[in-house]
């Protein structure tokens, strides 16, 4: 299907937020409490899909949040949050954590996909008014991965998931 609407690049609303972790940060176990980076994630990828619609937006899902390893006090976090997929009312943005040594290598902590739906004054789903231009392979890599993310919700949400 041939996009037919003015078109904005993933780089035109990908975000970049840092973090250092401090004790309100940390949980029982002195790591990262799971509940703040999932705030920070929400909060970076509400940004992204905002931005890049020019509209009131709501979160729908979040999908696969995976925490691949701890962060601790002091520690840099930072989160890329890009668009993978823009449908009619909907967006998908994938967001990668990482803390960031001092040298400047980042290691990956965490990788989490959301869903985001443009909606009105009262909440009602309405078209967003840009598609995603695809430029790399990387991003069309991402966006087809993002279809068949889309379709297992459907499936899952089919069987009462």
């Amino acid at each position: 299907m041939q996009e037919t609407r003015p078109l904005r690049s993933v780089a035109y609303s990908q975000v970049e937020n840092m973090h250092v972790l401090r004790h309100e940060n940390i949980n029982g176990t002195g790591r990262l409490y799971g509940g703040q980076l999932l705030s920070w994630i929400d909060e970076t990828s509400a940004t992204v899909a905002q931005r890049h619609s020019g509209r009131i937006i709501t979160t729908a899902s979040i999908d696969h949040l995976e925490f691949k390893r701890g962060a601790y006090l002091n520690d840099l976090v930072v989160l890329v949050a890009r668009l993978t997929y823009v449908g009619n009312a909907s967006m998908e943005v994938e967001v990668d954590s990482y803390v960031e040594d001092h040298q400047g290598f980042r290691h990956m902590i965490n990788r989490a996909f959301l869903t985001y739906v443009s909606i009105d004054e009262n909440g009602k789903p309405v078209p967003i008014p840009y598609g995603l231009e695809i430029k790399t392979e990387a991003e069309r890599a991402r966006y087809q991965a993002a279809l068949a993310r889309k379709e297992h919700r459907i499936l899952r949400r089919s069987q009462g998931f």
